[in-house]
């Protein structure tokens, strides 16, 4: 039965892709249309920032042609940690029961490849170890140096730092002010308690649109920050990408280049470490 433990994972991404290529995933059935951020309100100071901003949305429903205006608390999809009255999101439903809407901050979704992706991953790295053990160390080597360049080829951090870095070149600083302060506990395999603030930040751009985000970097002292006045700096063609600290959050890019990088360089060594030792 252990030699059969791919069964599984390579059923799983066949049958996902298979789905997927022929259009009848569970995403690509769903009705997606868009949205539009009709109220926002603030979350609670204390309370946990996993349900994000909570945001009232507003879309139409193309079977029956109304308008639905409902609220998102966090219970339907991706959190929104960016809010402004205005601001255009995507939703999907079941064809029928648009109440159970779902907001989809990632367009990657669509194609419905999320858990054949997931399945291939899990079967890479499962034949990689299993060659390990049974053909022994070199083999090893070879396997995972081309997981690590497959990873790094595949993983979108770069073109996200750079962007990012484009957006923030021609960033507008303006006064922000932190009006609630998240928290969340967590406890480690010590049993002892990990508390994680996250500030949550408004602030009114050039044009007058008012701003709330879920901050969760560049802000000294956390805990303490409720009613600290800062400065945040965003891009003006997408209030969504903002930073308080303008060099750290450049540095923050170089160090997930770098670590792209270094993975592809490590994934190499590998691989040539693999083949002279075969």
């Amino acid at each position: 039965m252990l030699e059969l433990w791919w069964v599984v994972p390579a059923a799983w991404t066949v049958l996902g892709y298979a789905l997927s290529w022929a259009g009848l995933s569970r995403a690509q059935r769903a009705v997606w249309v868009p949205a539009r951020i009709v109220r926002v309100e603030l979350p609670a100071h204390g309370t946990s920032k996993r349900p994000g901003i909570p945001v009232t949305l507003t879309f139409h429903d193309p079977a029956t042609g109304r308008e639905l205006t409902l609220a998102n608390t966090g219970r339907h999809g991706a959190a929104v940690e960016e809010a402004w009255v205005g601001r255009a999101l995507e939703v999907r439903y079941p064809r029928g029961r648009p109440h159970r809407f779902r907001v989809v901050l990632d367009p990657d979704e669509k194609k419905g490849r999320t858990g054949p992706n997931c399945a291939l991953i899990l079967l890479l790295v499962g034949v990689v170890i299993h060659a390990a053990v049974a053909r022994g160390f070199p083999w090893a080597l070879l396997g995972f140096g081309v997981l690590l360049i497959a990873f790094a080829a595949a993983s979108p951090d770069i073109r996200l730092a750079r962007t990012r870095d484009a957006l923030l070149a021609s960033a507008v600083a303006v006064p922000a002010r932190v009006v609630s302060v998240t928290k969340d506990v967590f406890t480690d395999g010590e049993g002892d308690e990990i508390v994680n603030h996250a500030p949550v930040v408004t602030f009114t751009t050039r044009e007058g649109v008012d701003v709330t985000v879920l901050c969760r970097e560049g802000i000294a002292d956390l805990g303490r920050s409720l009613g600290r006045n800062l400065t945040i700096h965003y891009a003006p063609s997408d209030p969504a990408v903002y930073t308080p600290d303008p060099a750290a959050d450049r540095r923050d890019n170089e160090r997930s280049i770098g670590v792209i990088i270094l993975m592809a360089i490590a994934g190499v060594a590998g691989v040539v470490a693999g083949a002279v030792t075969l």
